[in-house]
């Protein structure tokens, strides 16, 4: 059988670290039998048996990159996956969201040894790819504590349910009773900002007479902000940015982060283990608004003489909490019962700001409000293989979920929020709230919960020795919006040692978030206005069920229903060289999005005359869209012997296109206020379609002789589209290779590396002038790569 790891180059690099010698060629053989827990609930299934494709990523490999991020350190492995870098998206920029074969970022569900992970209580809102989503925020578990991580890349509800349309992440934790180290890593950019440290530290220990183990990791990081920004250019007026000096910031946010881990088990009887691990983070992160000018309307001249640069002060705290037993019970079936906690709070502050409406009085700094979501989560995961009479074994798998989720909503400071009644200097109202996030009103707080059950059932079988079958299904009822089934089929035959065919047929589905269903806010956003430029609008995020939301069209969230079709080629046409090609089809119909930002007219007055006098426009989540994307993945590998030493290659290929099927015409309700008007239009269409790059490759080449360790890397990031309100303000991001190049060197139990991320300085192209706010903003926010340049680190570790 040869099934090969999407990036088996990664696996290498931590024989790298721990050997002094080259590694035989033949041993890049074994890494096909890595035993794989995601996609199957056989035991000891082997990636080369795997009927779906699997990516299995080592911490070696993914701190080879130099990013303290795990979701970063992933982009850069995978090319399938996106993860861009934007800024002056509030709180986005701290909380990025990463997309798995050009789908959402909520439809790819994360796991933690195995067991489902809570999302972020954040919620995507402003102008990113990813905008309207909630997933899993992957940067809060630690990098020390990460034994592997293994990416499924394919539709699985019917074996996880809810988020896995486009694939599986699980992170799998470290446990081992025996090993430790400490590591210590700074860097900075050439630019000479983005000063980053990480300390990380992992330490196992085992209990009496062998009884269990458990395994502790840290991490603390610290990074400072990049600026990419420049000054204003035009003729300087006092309602403009100043043209002598740059004032504007832009760029990532200044980060401080601790975090915890640990993964522990210990022998109760001979069929019976307990077991528990868990992740802890707390986050800091300040990052940037938009600068209001002196003579800006925003702005108090008495409080900031000059205009101001707000700042939105993020802290982000974030648990998992997992206890469970597993065992066996009547000679064959073995059991899987586990409590699982998660919870993620997250604060904003506004910083070195003003609320314009209470006049010269006016705080400085406002407490904004908070978000809230907790998961809790039973599962009772049995498995068992019987052989009836004439026919192959058969491995069955079955179990329950019972789920509650809470979403809770709480209000800023009353000066953050509140319209004080200063009017401005002509006499017109003034907009209330701190400037850049205005606080959350008592009308946006509460509390919202749901509960669904499940039940599931999952066959494998060989029924001839070079066949094998899989079927998945799965049913679940919510307390919100009903019940939902999903199936799965999965065939592997292999024709030869040297070539297999693999497929697969699913169906899917995503529930909507409570973040999406109840989330409530008004944020200042800067859209571009045909032959105006970029204004500044107040804009409305309503809950569906609102009374003025329903007026424009909303109505109560659906889950989304995908059918995922895959079918895939494994070859290894000479010894020490696989290839993977997998071609997939997914179709989501009732696609939830985040409406256009409804800023024409008739509907400001409609929500000027209906209570909210400071709105400049509104927003909603809809099922209003259905898409198909298309793609095809190819991987190849390659390990060959290059004088005293060895050489791993590995070259990886992604393509997708995502095509929109339907957009709903608009409700009555809206044609009677905007006959005009666009739930969906040209902006948002463009994100989706053409938002994110095309095609990307990944190209890696690790050279290891004696203590020695050179890794070369390089990705091309094809070229993407960020569509304006007009086509004349459409650009097509030329596409850009990026190298990344690391040397490294053992001395005993010591490993000693320097690198550079971006070692050439690519930047992506520029943005049009009439896009860059008066050539502030020189770079997009949607660019996978980010915009910051070149960064050089250096590493010391010790393990033990």
């Amino acid at each position: 059988m040869a099934l090969v790891l999407a990036l088996p180059a990664a696996t290498a690099m931590t024989a790298a670290a721990q050997t002094t010698s080259p590694t035989p060629p033949a041993a890049a053989s074994t890494k096909v039998g890595q035993v794989i827990v995601t996609g199957t609930r056989v035991a000891n299934r082997t990636v080369a048996e795997s009927t779906a494709p699997i990516d299995v990523l080592t911490p070696a490999m993914l701190e080879a990159t130099g990013t303290t991020e795990l979701a970063t350190a992933l982009s850069r492995a995978l090319p399938s996956l996106n993860f861009p870098r934007p800024a002056i998206t509030d709180g986005t920029d701290a909380v990025r969201p990463a997309q798995l074969r050009g789908l959402a970022p909520d439809q790819v569900l994360v796991l933690i040894n195995g067991k489902r992970m809570h999302t972020t209580a954040m919620l995507n809102l402003n102008g990113s790819q990813g905008r309207g989503s909630s997933p899993a925020d992957m940067n809060t578990i630690p990098i020390a504590a990460i034994e592997r991580v293994e990416v499924l890349r394919d539709g699985a509800s019917a074996q996880y349910g809810s988020d896995a349309i486009a694939g599986v992440i699980n992170i799998v934790l470290k446990g081992s009773a025996k090993t430790g180290g400490m590591a210590v890593r700074a860097g900075q950019y050439k630019e000479g900002d983005g000063t980053t440290w990480q300390v990380t530290a992992d330490e196992g220990m085992g209990f009496a007479d062998g009884a269990g183990a458990l395994h502790l990791s840290a991490q603390v990081v610290r990074a400072d902000q990049t600026d990419r920004a420049r000054a204003f250019v035009g003729p300087a007026t006092p309602t403009s940015a100043p043209t002598d000096r740059v004032v504007q910031r832009f760029g990532d946010p200044e980060i401080r982060q601790h975090a915890l881990g640990y993964n522990g088990k210990i022998t109760i009887s001979e069929n019976m283990t307990g077991y528990s691990f868990g992740t802890f983070s707390y986050r800091n992160a300040l990052s940037n608004g938009f600068f209001r000018p002196a003579g800006d309307t925003r702005n108090i001249p008495a409080i900031y003489p000059n205009g101001f640069l707000p700042q939105i002060r993020n802290r982000a705290k974030d648990q998992t909490l997992v206890f469970g037993l597993r065992g066996k019970v009547f000679d064959n079936t073995r059991y899987d019962l586990s409590y699982n906690h998660g919870h993620s709070f997250i604060s904003f502050g506004v910083e070195n700001t003003l609320n314009r409406s209470l006049g010269p009085t006016s705080p400085t700094q406002f407490y904004a409000g908070d978000l809230d979501l907790t998961q809790a989560v039973w599962n009772l995961d049995l498995s068992t293989e019987f052989a009836p009479a004439s026919f192959a074994p058969i491995s069955v798998a079955y179990g329950l979920e019972y789920r509650t989720e809470t979403f809770a909503q709480g209000a800023g400071d009353r000066a953050s929020w509140i319209n004080g009644g200063v009017l401005l200097p002509n006499g017109s109202p003034a907009p209330g709230g701190a400037q850049v996030y205005p606080g959350y009103r008592p009308s946006d707080a509460g509390q919202f919960d749901r509960h669904s059950h499940s039940a599931y059932i999952d066959l494998e079988t060989n029924p001839v020795e070079a066949l094998t079958v899989g079927v998945a299904g799965r049913w679940e009822k919510y307390s919100d919006f009903g019940s939902t089934s999903s199936h799965k089929v999965a065939l592997r035959y292999e024709f030869s040692p040297a070539f297999a065919l693999r497929g697969t047929y699913s169906t899917g589905f995503r529930a909507p978030s409570l973040q999406q269903q109840y989330f409530q806010s008004t944020s200042t956003n800067f859209i571009s206005v045909p032959g105006v430029g970029t204004v500044p609008f107040d804009i409305r995020t309503f809950r569906v069920n609102d009374p003025a939301a329903i007026a424009l069209g909303a109505e109560p969230l659906r889950p989304e229903e995908s059918t995922n079709v895959s079918l895939g080629a494994v070859l290894q046409p000479a010894n020490n060289l696989y290839v993977t090609v997998d071609a997939y089809r997914i179709q989501v119909k009732d696609r939830v999005v985040l409406s256009e930002n409804l800023t024409s007219t008739a509907v400001r007055n409609f929500l000027n005359s209906s209570g909210f006098p400071d709105i400049g426009g509104g927003r909603y989540f809809t099922n209003a869209i259905d898409t198909t994307t298309q793609g095809v993945d190819v991987v190849g590998t390659y390990k060959m012997t290059l004088g005293a030493g060895a050489v791993d290659w590995t070259l990886g290929y992604n393509r997708n296109k995502t095509e929109i099927d339907r957009i709903a015409p608009n409700p009555a309700s809206l044609m009677a206020i905007d006959p005009t008007a666009l739930r969906f239009g040209r902006t948002e269409t463009g994100r989706l379609v053409v938002g994110s790059p095309r095609d990307k490759i990944s190209a890696n080449a690790i050279y290891r002789i004696g203590a020695w360790t050179l890794n070369a890397a390089a990705s091309r990031y094809g070229e993407f589209t960020v569509r304006g309100a007009t086509p004349a303000l459409d650009q097509t991001f030329s596409p850009k290779w990026v190298g990344d190049l690391s040397l490294g060197y053992k001395l005993g139990t010591w490993d000693l590396s320097v690198g550079a991320d971006n070692i050439l300085d690519e930047y992506p192209d520029e943005v049009i002038f009439a896009n860059s706010t008066g050539g502030q903003l020189p770079y997009s926010g949607s660019s996978p790569f980010g915009f910051n340049g070149a960064f050089y680190w250096a590493r010391v570790a010790k393990t033990w």
